[in-house]
């Protein structure tokens, strides 16, 4: 490794630790951010673009000539042929061939060009499929992360609620000790703020499993220490909520991860037919190779004694008819490298291939990907209609949820004046300890239910504005 790799590196684990290492409260931002990071399906997600990247390149690999070498030692035992003289003998030789061959597609019916296009195709659509999957784990975490912040506010009601309750009885105990009210009024009172003492115990422990929650979506096994920032959530009206359900799912089209993954397998799915269709044309393949061999056998040659050799007879005087032959004698074989450019050999051509029957195989993978192209085209308008559904549903979640809440306003308004006007005629003594506790309890149900309308519409408008691409933010 090269020293700047290696600091890279260190420097790179040193940032990695110091960010898991962190301890302090995080936002919603730090939290989606841990959340992609770390999220194994967003993890598959990036091995399958990874492995689409590959397909690229195996693609690309086509247009490439392909070259193979070979080399081979033989030893020769008993009866064989000299490969260099063609003689039998019956002896051990040994001998050693050397090949190479090159083959380059020159045309294919445009197959190659074909599957480059698809696996480009293929590669937008794993980016596709791994944004929206960081989608789906961005709207996870918020709504986790405001169930968290909800719960804080529910907690806080709580407490509150609790507090006034004890003001309250201290102030019967004030009016039971001057006579004016009994013992009974405050065991009443008391009563109350035993369940609201539950419910606060109740408020507490759901913070915390929310917080559990969303930790375990960021893969945190320190629970004690995890914690996020609080803030005080505003719900003001969204000006979303002036667009038309028709202009959101417009604008949806062109930013939704999903729909562009549907269209990318429209793509793909004319280029498999295009493929298929390549498959019926003929081919063209370029080839060369080279082959060269080295023996190691002894050689036969001349010794410079001559003999007469008797040929015949002839046939008149029975003299015999002599020729002189050179004698033999066995010497080594000759050089590697003469040998190797001595028998060398090349072969260069073309190759032509008409595909012509196959038992319809081809036309059958035709039909199969003609058939897909119409499920992906299907997908599509489904995918299409579910996403204009969502929209008007989310659309009027979202509108209906802000009028709820509107009302849970005025409601909670009005219970509070009521309790604050029970306050004042409770300690007139006007009015009873029964219907006190009553007015007083319609209140505290008044502020719970504030608080869950107002977290309603909030994370509402917040999958609202997510599909029509505006970032989510708090």
């Amino acid at each position: 490794m090269k020293p700047i790799q290696f600091f890279l590196s260190v420097f790179k684990l040193l940032l990695v630790v110091q960010v898991h290492s962190q301890t302090g409260p995080m936002n919603l931002m730090d939290c989606i951010l841990m959340a992609v990071e770390k999220n194994i399906s967003v993890k598959q997600s990036q091995l399958s673009l990874y492995d689409a990247e590959l397909n690229k390149k195996d693609a690309q690999g086509n247009f490439y000539p392909s070259v193979n070498a070979q080399a081979n030692h033989t030893w020769n035992i008993g009866l064989n042929q000299d490969i260099t003289r063609g003689l039998l003998e019956n002896r051990t030789t040994q001998y050693t061939s050397f090949g190479a061959n090159l083959n380059l597609d020159i045309f294919k019916g445009l197959r190659n060009l074909n599957q480059l296009h698809r696996a480009n195709l293929a590669i937008l659509a794993s980016e596709y499929q791994l944004e929206d999957m960081k989608d789906d784990v961005r709207l996870m975490v918020a709504n986790a992360y405001l169930q968290i912040l909800f719960n804080i506010e529910i907690l806080e009601v709580q407490r509150t609620q609790l507090y006034i309750t004890q003001k309250d009885a201290e102030r019967t105990l004030s009016m039971i000790d001057a006579g004016t009210k009994v013992k009974y009024d405050l065991l009443e009172i008391e009563a109350t703020m035993a369940t609201q003492e539950q419910a606060m115990i109740q408020a507490e422990n759901n913070l915390r499993l929310s917080k559990i929650n969303l930790a375990q979506m960021l893969l945190i096994t320190d629970y004690n220490n995890f914690d996020v920032v609080t803030m005080d959530m505003e719900a003001p009206f969204g000006q979303i909520l002036f667009q038309k359900p028709k202009d959101i799912f417009e604008k949806a089209l062109t930013n939704r991860n999903d729909i562009k993954l549907s269209m990318t397998n429209i793509a793909i799915a004319e280029k498999d037919i295009a493929l298929a269709k390549g498959a019926l044309q003929p081919s063209v393949t370029a080839f060369y190779g080279y082959n060269t061999r080295v023996s190691y056998a002894d050689r036969v040659t001349g010794n410079e004694v001559f003999n007469d050799i008797p040929i015949g007879f002839v046939s008149s005087s029975k003299e015999p008819v002599l020729r002189t032959v050179e004698g033999n004698k066995l010497i080594g074989p000759v050089s590697f490298g003469e040998q190797f450019d001595t028998n060398a050999g090349h072969n260069i051509g073309l190759r032509l291939s008409i595909p012509i029957f196959n038992g319809n195989a081809v036309q059958n993978s035709l039909q199969r990907s003609k058939v897909n192209l119409l499920r992906s085209q299907n997908q599509l308008e489904q995918e299409k209609l579910n996403l204009e559904n969502t929209i008007n549903q989310a659309y009027n979640n979202a509108e209906g949820a802000y009028k709820f809440y509107e009302a849970a306003q005025k409601t909670e308004f009005a219970r509070k004046k009521a309790y604050v006007d029970a306050v004042n005629r409770y300690e007139a003594g006007v009015v009873n300890t029964f219907d006190f506790n009553q007015i007083k309890q319609r209140y505290e149900v008044a502020a719970s239910d504030l608080v869950r309308a107002k977290f309603d519409y909030i994370f509402k408008l917040k999958v609202l504005e997510f599909y029509f691409g505006i970032s989510i933010t708090l």
